[in-house]
Order: structure tokens, then C-alpha cells, then sequence
């Protein structure tokens, strides 16, 4: 079965629009855990809009599953990243000001760059993962970083599919689910994955062992409940 990790970025985000602690952040991951979820994501970024460093800090004595903490490796981030240890640690290029992700890496022209990183982390234990496009020179360039896995970046296919146009949508992640397998590298996947598009995606998609899921996930819980939508994500993943 592929893991869900729940990105929890929107519930800070709620939470520091009021500037209290409601939701308390701490307290829904725990009861994100409980409905089932085999991991919680954050990704805090430098002005801390949403997930705020010492989120990423407190949240390490509470998630009981997997805690993958994503971000573009700044030395802020690194410093985070090695103090916290969490289970994995997902390196995305991020602009400062970016909205949202918009992009996997270059793995050939940061080759070197991605390396150091890597070996900073996994000296430490931690598993790392790379985001990527679903571009097959891509995912070749992170097999010779020393990363453990790549996230594929699924934007194009979640754009793609909501024309109806599913199996164009999906065809260039299976090839990269290939090329990742034979390569000896994991296999994760995010970025606006939903209850609509998931289960064609893990049909479709081979080896894939985690997705990484929030915006969608959060907005869907407003009108069906987060427990229950937790649980239909399950379902899609079996």
C-alpha cells in the first residue's frame, strides 16, 4: 500500500491568520495520525507564513509515524533539518517568495550542490528524498546524487487529467516510476493530488511508495470531514 503523508501547512495557515492557536497545530496531527495517515508533512518556509520553525521543532516529540520535512536547503533549513532528525527530509527549490512549489530540480546542473547536501543528511541518518520533474534525464541526474527517493512533481498530471485527457496525464510518471525502480531509487509523489485524480494516479504509477498531500486534502475536509477524508484517501491507495 502507498503511505499518505498529510501536509499540515494549510491548518498553520488557518491558524495564523487569527494569531492564536487555534487549530492547535500540535493537536491535529496527532488526531491526523489517529484517523489512519502513516505520516505528516511540513514545509516551513524563511518568512514562516504558515509552518513556523519551531512547528517543525515541537512537532518531532508528537508524530508517531513518519515526519518528512520539506524545503529549499538554506543553511537555516539544513540547521533545522539536522537538529530535528526527521524521518526524511524532502530538498525542494523553492524561490523565497514562492507561493507554492512550481518546480522539481535540475539534477544535472545542481548535481554537485545536491550531493553535499545529501551526504550532510544521510550522515546523520536521515532519508532524503529530491523533487522532481517526471522527466526521465531527471530522475537519472537524482540516481547519482545518493538520494534515497524522488517526489515526483505532480502538478502537470492533476492539470492534465482534470481535462479528461487521464492516461496523457499519468504517462510520463509511470516512465519516471520505471526508470526510478531500475535505478534503485524510491518512489514518492505531490503537489495537487486529490480524492478526484489519487487512485488513477496509484494505478498507474509503479513502486510508488508515498504521497504527500495537504491543499487539496485540507479544502476537501471542510465539506466532508478530515476524518473521513483521511480514510478515502486510504481506500484510493490500497
Amino acid at each position: 500500500m502507498t503511505k499518505l503523508s498529510v501536509n499540515i501547512n494549510k491548518l498553520a495557515t488557518l491558524r495564523n491568520s487569527r494569531g492564536g492557536n487555534v487549530p492547535n497545530l500540535l493537536q491535529s496531527a496527532k488526531d491526523i495520525e489517529s484517523f489512519g495517515a502513516q505520516g505528516i508533512t511540513v514545509h516551513p518556509r524563511p518568512d514562516e507564513r504558515h509552518i513556523k520553525y519551531q512547528d517543525a521543532v515541537e512537532l518531532k516529540d508528537i508524530v508517531s509515524t513518519e515526519y518528512n520535512i520539506e524545503g529549499n536547503p538554506i543553511p537555516k533549513f539544513i540547521d533545522l533539518v539536522l537538529k530535528v532528525k526527521p524521518t526524511q527530509v524532502t530538498l525542494v527549490p523553492d524561490a523565497e517568495d514562492a507561493i507554492t512549489s512550481n518546480a522539481g530540480w535540475d539534477t544535472i546542473k545542481h548535481k554537485d550542490f545536491l550531493i553535499e547536501v545529501i551526504q550532510t543528511f544521510k550522515s546523520e541518518d536521515i532519508r532524503t528524498s529530491i523533487f522532481v520533474d517526471p522527466v526521465v534525464e531527471m530522475v537519472e541526474g537524482a540516481a547519482e546524487t545518493g538520494t534515497d527517493r524522488i517526489e515526483l512533481y505532480t502538478e502537470s498530471y492533476a492539470q492534465i487529467f482534470a481535462t479528461g485527457r487521464e492516461h496523457e496525464a499519468v504517462k510520463p510518471f509511470t516512465e519516471a516510476g520505471i526508470v526510478a525502480k531500475k535505478l534503485g531509487l524510491g518512489l514518492n509523489a505531490g503537489h495537487d493530488l486529490s480524492l478526484d485524480n489519487i487512485k488513477f494516479f496509484k494505478e498507474h504509477v509503479p513502486n510508488l511508495l508515498e504521497v504527500s498531500i495537504g491543499h487539496a486534502l485540507i479544502c476537501e475536509s471542510l465539506y466532508l470531514g478530515l476524518e473521513n477524508v483521511v480514510n478515502m484517501y486510504l481506500n484510493r491507495l490500497k
